[in-house]
């Protein structure tokens, strides 16, 4: 998978190919080790393989500083049914706020995520058309059969390019990850070790960013793997077990496994046994723990199946036999306790998600999440209760509160009722806000670690701070600089103090009255200019404020060898910035302002130049992800013209009101216009 920037474990994926083809028969063939007859083959293969290849484009969330953020990113992935399911890599997928697939044709179609599987890495998406169409379908192969050595192709998208094959070989059947990582976690994906069911198909085919999702095939066209890893050697998921993990999304929507509570370990050399596992945890209230397994039991056999670790490598096998139990019937257990053989019933339940969907709450400034069990357990609380704040923003209101949220914090009151969930916690904050956005106080009861805190914390929207408006001043209309005395003594008057002036405003009093750049203003109604560094830059506008604004000034002006008396009527200060109207949206993610008699000059806009100017565009919102950029200047949306904030604020409810699919801004930037079609999930819109 490529992400702009890349990820950590997109990071993974590097560079060099083998054999690299452009999927439009174009083949490139390194001279030496291939021949005639593999060369024949992998074209075949490819051909195969190629109609169903897809890049997928990705805006994903993620969240972080109490916000839902989006990026783009990009993977790969291939057509498995005919109405247009595609396999990819759940770090592909499994968060997408929206789904774009590109085939190798350039054929473009939107797609929706149908399940996800962070387990084993992988999601199933499916493919939208207005029109009932089938398409082009890749053939499953069987990764039992695969063998070291064997010549295997990984096809995808590396880098977000067009799609691309590299060749290689077979290196390992059952690649795991080393004991050394496993102590630190493994490769764990929200939460969840994938390497607990899954036993790579190690190669060396190259692959790169963006690869991830994308098929490892052989020379038959068949699809043995999905692409996910690279850790020297390239790591794909075998395709029996990911063929599995689809079907079922594909059936149900999702992956349903047995959960009994209990990790096992390979047996230690130093007790002597020659078969059976050692149980090294059980879960308290966990099924394994209500039917009476310790730690320390030797497991020999589960349901007639001999249990037999002796290495690490062998316990992704015992993981999926225990996860394919039968929910809710009971399952024999036989073990060894202090040398005597025992059978246990074990009733196994469905296991959870670890890591449950996470939701960003605007009116408090946080992100949260329901605690799952096993969370719940190795944060040692008696239940599930609750709400986990997994980000907070800073200065928000949540942020703000004495004593401040903090991630890791669990919101268990509001207003003194109880919050068992997120929904419940929606629900009390929604009743809070029923009446406006405006900011309220409310307490919230949360717990952090063993205290239990109390806090007021004042959510809702908080408005834009009015700055107030400067008072009415005198203004001369024209920029400058000071004379210092190296400028004095360059223009061969060392003892000369004043201003020089750099700007005239057009169609100005100033320069209706013949003020040119270049000019030294030495005094003004006879009273001298002493300034003579930078630090009294002041000087002028600070005697300029003595007079109203419709008073004429004379001003003592030095032109060349001229010296010169031009009076200037002084014209009423200008608005500056912060005294413009602002308007913030929250769901977009934007600040705009109307814009200044100051900006028209700067940016040498027309005089009738309108729009809104943006202030500030937050990282990961709609508003960033669909390109507008600070100094955009928006002059119209929804191909209608807007002219000032209020124009801004209705058209952008009303868009919101009706959860509008497109919002397209037309914006100036430099001399360029441009039109920015942004694609909102609104979704996110949630409180």
């Amino acid at each position: 998978m490529t992400r702009l920037p890349i990820s950590i474990l997109q990071g993974c994926l590097i560079l060099a190919a083998i054999v690299s083809f452009n999927c439009y028969g174009e083949t490139v063939i390194p001279e030496a080790g291939i021949t005639a007859g593999l060369a024949d083959s992998i074209k075949d293969a490819v051909n195969l393989v190629t109609p169903a290849l897809v890049r997928i484009d990705v805006v994903e969330a993620y969240y972080r500083d109490g916000r839902e953020m989006k990026s783009e990113a990009s993977g790969s992935g291939v057509v498995i049914t005919p109405e247009g399911h595609v396999i990819t890599n759940h770090h592909v997928a499994g968060h997408a706020k929206q789904l774009k697939c590109v085939f190798a044709d350039k054929s473009e179609y939107e797609a929706e995520l149908v399940g996800t599987d962070p387990l084993t890495d992988i999601s199933i998406i499916l493919l939208k058309t207005e029109e009932e169409k089938t398409f082009p379908v890749a053939s499953w192969g069987d990764s039992s059969a695969v063998r070291v050595g064997d010549h295997i192709m990984a096809m995808g998208s590396p880098l977000a390019l067009s799609q691309s094959v590299t060749l290689g070989i077979i290196s390992n059947t059952e690649m795991t990850m080393p004991e050394w990582m496993n102590r630190d976690g493994g490769l764990t994906i929200d939460g969840e070790d994938v390497g607990a069911l899954v036993r790579w198909l190690a190669h060396d085919a190259q692959i790169f960013g963006g690869n991830s999702g994308g098929p490892l095939v052989n020379l038959k066209g068949e699809v043995i793997g999905i692409n996910e890893i690279r850790l020297g050697l390239s790591g794909a998921i075998p395709i029996n077990l990911a063929r599995a993990v689809a079907e079922e999304i594909i059936r149900t929507g999702k992956v349903q496994r047995a959960w009994v509570g209990l990790n096992v370990q390979p047996r230690l050399k130093s007790d002597g046994h020659k078969t059976g596992a050692l149980v090294s945890t059980v879960i308290s209230g966990s099924p394994a723990d209500k039917a009476g397994l310790r730690s320390g039991d030797l497991l020999l056999d589960v349901n007639g199946t001999a249990i037999d670790i002796q290495f690490l490598v062998q316990l992704p096998d015992f993981n999926l036999l225990i996860a394919s139990l039968p929910i809710g019937e009971n399952a024999v257990f036989t073990l060894e306790r202090e040398g005597q053989a025992q059978t246990l019933n074990v009733t196994p339940i469905e296991r959870e998600t670890y890591e449950l969907r996470q939701f960003e709450q605007l009116y408090w400034g946080i992100t949260v999440r329901d605690i799952s069990f096993m969370m719940a357990k190795e944060m040692k609380r008696e239940n599930t209760d609750g709400v986990l704040v997994t980000s907070v923003q800073s200065g928000g209101p949540a942020g703000d509160a004495l004593p401040p949220l903090s991630q890791g914090d669990v919101i268990v009151e509001v207003g003194g009722k109880p919050v068992k969930d997120v929904a419940a916690f929606r629900e009390i904050t929604n009743e809070l806000m029923a009446n406006g956005t405006a900011p309220r106080p409310v307490l919230a009861t949360f717990e952090r670690k063993n205290d239990r805190l109390v806090s007021v914390v004042k959510i809702g929207i908080r408005p834009l701070s009015d700055p107030g408006m400067e008072v009415k001043k005198a203004w001369l209309p024209l920029e400058y600089q000071v004379i210092t005395r190296d400028i004095a003594e360059s223009l061969g008057q060392p003892e000369m103090t004043g201003f020089r002036v750099t700007q005239v405003y057009a169609n100005s009093t100033a320069a209706q009255a013949g003020i040119q750049v270049g000019d030294l203003i030495l005094s003004v109604d006879g009273e001298p200019m002493t300034a003579a560094s930078p630090e009294h830059h002041e000087e002028l506008a600070a005697f300029i404020r003595q007079y109203t604004a419709g008073d004429t000034v004379e001003l003592s002006i030095k032109r060349a060898e001229n010296d010169l008396k031009i009076p200037v009527a002084l014209a009423e200060a200008p608005k500056l910035a912060r005294e413009m109207k602002k308007y913030q949206d929250e769901i977009f993610e934007f600040t705009a302002r109307d814009i200044t008699f100051f900006d028209r000059a700067s940016e040498k806009w027309d005089r009738e130049q309108t729009g809104v100017l943006i202030e500030q565009v937050k990282p990961g919102g709609w508003a960033a992800l669909g390109g507008l950029s600070t100094s955009d200047l928006i002059v119209g949306i929804d191909h209608g013209p807007v002219n000032t904030v209020d124009e801004v604020r209705d058209k952008m409810k009303a868009i919101t009101d009706s959860a509008q699919e497109y919002v397209v801004f037309k914006i100036r930037r430099g001399i360029r216009l441009l039109y920015l079609e942004l694609e909102p999930k609104w979704d996110s819109k949630e409180q």
